[in-house]
């Protein structure tokens, strides 16, 4: 499968965004439909405020395949540490490989990092299960009201608006 991760472009910044919220939407409302309020402002499930500060702080790219946008990605990287802020693949095209092509392009694009992680919502078994059994990340911590997150103290607690049963973290270590 040919994948290339293209820098966004300002002009598709705000398609970006859409494509991201529907992406999550799909996860939350395959969980638990309209009846949970874990959705961030009018419906999403991650606000159009996270996502542009996500941008705004990281390398957005489009996620390429056969000359078609099929998703998205934010990444940051320091050194020899990645985060991982966003990845995103259409719902239409779930468990054909796309994600974990994409993936493998994000390690390619950065071989220098050694450290990669990422967090999702508890509830995400979708991508708790991409991102452990096929990209090979490892749960490292739980965030929730025993356990806050001590960059974002409001993360899994009971005040936490959006996540209060919480998130968990994941790593990747690269080996040599």
């Amino acid at each position: 499968m040919k994948i290339t991760l293209l820098p966004l472009s300002s002009d598709d910044r705000n398609q970006f965004i859409l494509d991201n919220q529907e992406a999550f939407n799909f996860g939350a409302l395959e969980e638990f439909g309209r009846r949970d309020d874990h959705f961030e402002e009018e419906g999403e499930i991650i606000s159009r405020a996270t996502i542009e500060h996500s941008i705004d702080n990281g390398e957005a790219y489009r996620i390429i395949q056969d000359g078609r946008s099929v998703g998205g990605a934010v990444i940051r990287v320091n050194g020899e540490h990645g985060d991982l802020d966003l990845l995103f693949v259409s719902p239409k095209i779930h468990s054909k490989g796309v994600g974990y092509a994409a993936w493998c392009a994000v390690e390619k694009l950065h071989p220098e990092v050694k450290v990669w992680e990422t967090v999702t919502p508890y509830f995400e078994k979708r991508n708790i299960h991409f991102y452990v059994n096929r990209c090979g990340f490892h749960i490292v911590e739980f965030y929730n009201s025993h356990h806050p997150d001590s960059n974002d103290p409001d993360m899994g607690t009971e005040t936490d608006e959006q996540f209060p049963e919480g998130m968990f973290r994941f790593e990747k270590r690269i080996k040599p």
